[in-house]
Formats: C-alpha cells, sequence, structure tokens
C-alpha cells in the first residue's frame, strides 16, 4: 500500500493504446498524455498473429524458422543490390521472346478472366485483337475475347511488365533489359503518345491501333538500331540513380530520365545510317514524352526483382501488381503463388470535371518499381510529385521514411538528396507489413473506369493487407511441415 499511495502521490503521466473515447478522463484531469498509434497484428485476428509469431526471426536460436527466413532475405536483398539492369535490344515482335505465343495476351496484375476485367482492360483486350487482326471489329473481338479462344497471362509470368492495362500481344516490340549479375531479363512495351486515346487505358480507336503499327514499324526498328549503337548495351541503374537526384521517383515522374536516355539515343542514331525524317521524329516522340523512360525503368525492376525471386523460404515481395480490379504480390520463397486482394481507388487529385465516381481501382504492372525500392518508396527524391498526386513536400519525405519499416534494407545504388543521401528503402517484407500494420504506398495515375477515356487523375494508393497476410500464413505452412 505505502508504494501505491506513493505512485498516486506523484505526478501521473499516461500512454494510451486503445480508444480515443476512454482518454477523455484523463485528459480533464490535465495529465500529461501520450497516445500511441498501435493495432493488434493482423487486424485482431489471432490465427494471423499466431502464424506470424511462427515466422519472426530469433536472434538467440539461429535453427529457429524465422532465423531461416532472415537469412534468406539477406540472400534475396544482396540480389536485388547487386542488380545491374541493361538495356540490350528491342524484340520487334514479342513471339520473338515467346515463341509458343499463338493467341495469348499478356495483361497487368495478378490473373483475372475476361468476365472479370475492369473497362479500360477489357478495351485494351478489344485493341489488342484488332491490332492483331484476328478480328474485324469491336463486336467480333468482344465475341472472341469471351469465347475461350484467346488465352489470358499475366505479364509477370512471363517476365514481362505493362503500364495500366498492360496488355502485349504476339507482334508489340518490346524493350529488353538484361541484369547482368543476375542472369535475368525483363520486357516491357513501349510508352504510347496520345493520352487517353492510347491502348493501355484502353482505346482501340483506328488511330490507336495505326500508332501502335508506327512503333511496330519505325520506332522500335530504330530504337533497336541504337541500343545495338552503344557498346555493351545502356546501364539503367545509373541513369535511374541520376534521374533521383535530378527530382525524378522513376514511376511517376520520369522526366530527367527520359532526357538522359534521349542523349544516349540522339548519340547513337546520329552515328548510325537511320534516314534522317526517322531520327527526327523519333526525337520527337521520346522527347516529347515526360514519361517514355517508364518502360525501360519497370523492365529493370523486373530483371532486378526476378533475380531476387525463388529464394526458399524468403518473405521478400518480388512483384506487386493490379489489375484494376484485385492486387495481387509474389514472394520470393513462395514459388509461382499469387497473394490477391481487392483493389481500392486512389486517393489524390482529379482532372477537371472527373470524380471519385468516374476512377477505376488501382491498375496496372508499374508498381514494380515500388517493389524495387522507387516509386512512392523514393518520392523523397521528387517532392514536386504532389503537385500531380496530391499533398504536400512532407507527404513526400513521409512516404520514404515510413516505408523503411516494412523493408529489410536500403539501396546505396538509388539515394535520396533531401534525406541526406541515404539509400531508398527496399525489400518489402510480408511480415514486417503484418506486424506493422502498415501497407506499401503506391503512387499512380487514375483511369476513368470506361474504357478508353484515359488519366483523369492520380493519387497515392496502398496494397491491400489481405495479400500480406495470406502470404504469412503460407509461409507458417511451410514452417510447420519443414
Amino acid at each position: 500500500m505505502t508504494m501505491a499511495y506513493s505512485l498516486l502521490d506523484r505526478k501521473t503521466s499516461v500512454i494510451s493504446l486503445g480508444a480515443s473515447d476512454l482518454d477523455k478522463g484523463i485528459e480533464s484531469a490535465k495529465a500529461p498524455l501520450v497516445r500511441l498509434q498501435w493495432q493488434p497484428v493482423g487486424d485482431g485476428n489471432p490465427d494471423v498473429a499466431w502464424s506470424l509469431a511462427q515466422i519472426v526471426g530469433d536472434k538467440d536460436d539461429p535453427e529457429a524458422f524465422g532465423s531461416l527466413v532472415d537469412r534468406a532475405n539477406e540472400e534475396a536483398l544482396q540480389r536485388i543490390l547487386t542488380a545491374q539492369p541493361v538495356w540490350v535490344d528491342v524484340v520487334l515482335h514479342a513471339s520473338e521472346v515467346w515463341p509458343d505465343m499463338g493467341r495469348t495476351l499478356l495483361h497487368a496484375g495478378p490473373p483475372i478472366a475476361w468476365d472479370d476485367m475492369c473497362g479500360p482492360m477489357r478495351g485494351g483486350v478489344i485493341g489488342a485483337i484488332l491490332y492483331e487482326k484476328w478480328a474485324d471489329t469491336q463486336e467480333a473481338a468482344e465475341k472472341l475475347a469471351g469465347s475461350g479462344a484467346i488465352r489470358f497471362a499475366p505479364c509477370h509470368e512471363f517476365g514481362a511488365v505493362g503500364p495500366m492495362s498492360g496488355i502485349i500481344s504476339p507482334s508489340m516490340p518490346l524493350f529488353v533489359v538484361e541484369n547482368k549479375t543476375g542472369g535475368t531479363f525483363g520486357y516491357a512495351p513501349m510508352m504510347e503518345s496520345g493520352g487517353a486515346k492510347t491502348l493501355r487505358f484502353g482505346a482501340f480507336a483506328p488511330e490507336v491501333i495505326a500508332g501502335l503499327k508506327w512503333i511496330e514499324n519505325v520506332l522500335a526498328p530504330a530504337l533497336k538500331t541504337a541500343v545495338a549503337g552503344i557498346e555493351g548495351g545502356l546501364p539503367l541503374k545509373q541513369i535511374m540513380g541520376q534521374a533521383l537526384h535530378m527530382g525524378d521517383d522513376v514511376h511517376n515522374r520520369n522526366t530527367a530520365a527520359t532526357l538522359l536516355l534521349l542523349r544516349a539515343v540522339m548519340e547513337s542514331l546520329l552515328g548510325s545510317n537511320t534516314p534522317k525524317d526517322i531520327v527526327q521524329d523519333v526525337v520527337k516522340i521520346v522527347g516529347a514524352d515526360d514519361m517514355f523512360f517508364l518502360s525501360l525503368s519497370m523492365a529493370a525492376c523486373k530483371s532486378t526483382m526476378d533475380a531476387a525471386h525463388g529464394v526458399p523460404h524468403s518473405s521478400i515481395v518480388t512483384a506487386m501488381a493490379r489489375n484494376g480490379v484485385n492486387v495481387g504480390i509474389r514472394v520470393s520463397g513462395l514459388g509461382g503463388s499469387w497473394f490477391v486482394g481487392k483493389a481500392d481507388v486512389p486517393v489524390g487529385l482529379f482532372l477537371p470535371g472527373f470524380s471519385e465516381a468516374d476512377a477505376n481501382p488501382d491498375i496496372g504492372d508499374s508498381a514494380i518499381t515500388e517493389t524495387s525500392g522507387l516509386g512512392a518508396f523514393a518520392m523523397a527524391a521528387a517532392p514536386a510529385m504532389v503537385q500531380f498526386v496530391g499533398g504536400t513536400p512532407q507527404d513526400a519525405l513521409r512516404y520514404s521514411r515510413e516505408m523503411a519499416f516494412i523493408t529489410v534494407g536500403r539501396n546505396p545504388g538509388f539515394t535520396l538528396p533531401a534525406l541526406d543521401f541515404i539509400g531508398a528503402p527496399v525489400g518489402i517484407d510480408v511480415r514486417k507489413v503484418v506486424d506493422e500494420g502498415m501497407r506499401p504506398v503506391i503512387n499512380t495515375a487514375t483511369a476513368h473506369k470506361e474504357a478508353g477515356k484515359g488519366i483523369i487523375g492520380a493519387g497515392i494508393v496502398k496494397a491491400p493487407m489481405k495479400c500480406f497476410t495470406e502470404a504469412v500464413q503460407a509461409l507458417a505452412d511451410g514452417a510447420a511441415k519443414s
């Protein structure tokens, strides 16, 4: 009792972990109060909490399954940090990479059937069918898409990535990026110019198909010549790192990276036999599109993260992708499994005349940049992005700081000037996401929910927690069997 009275005689300070309504009495007594933003692991689900407990590392027990996961993550992280993605080629047709492609259309995000696709992706499929001349009209293309005669598959399962709807068809040209240290390749289609009138947003008008044919017949051969004239190919990691120091995040802001790319392309083309008018057209198209580098950024990140995939027991996320309906992640130590949750609509800014009611849920493979520690994870390097996605420069800094809580390391190749040149956080650990209750943040363009209406804004979105809790449970199942 003496100790109790002694405590009550002192000025009391309170740390609050519960509902804020319980703090009213403390506030009325004017006692010092600190509120902690805390929530139970796994949103209070005891099964998730138990699964997580089984796979957490133990420094005192190197044989514990969680310690095995920690060592696996170190291996995966080293593969990420030592990656050297290099633009080495342009294939003029995707079927050169995958000869057995047949009537296959690749798409963004985790697997999805035609009947379940969102408006922009359905439009992209229709446009690709018309582009390939598998049908002559929209109606015939829709009928073919729903007939079962077209195979649909995620880009990620073919070593590729695609922006927005992410459609890749057999005749489309692709950038080829080789990770020289990991021996992995990443493929991505070229960015179309035209804003709303692009296949990636679901447009399929005649001028869209004509634009795709121009890329196939003019732009792609010219860029193939350009990269062939660069001895050893064009190293991309250096360009991406330099672009971070020039205000890019190499996801939704690629202004500097595109200009650095253009410099290399121009020098090579001017030394080639490419006709002057084609060189002028290529320079005009690439120079006018601030987002042109995104395709190479995505392919570079894909080749990087695929090198980190397949490390037994690793809990690091190697793919994070959205199909406009669902978000899916893949985890290094869990093979080809997808862990899927419902996609949210980005929260941010809308162009005049549009609102959240017009918006499609999050879509595209471009979150491979965040998976690699870029995009929103490196947004501290691109504070001007907030004029595009909403928020303040302090928010940009906060995203880069917060993502360090759910990652296993920092990338010295991608440093952030505004944070004293510290490396960008990299290596999303599904265990940390669940333990911290903190979902990975993604900055993204917002597409109209109807096909072909294009970009209507941009914002911030977070990957659903369901993806990560299910991955944690799958890892725990593996622990139980080992």
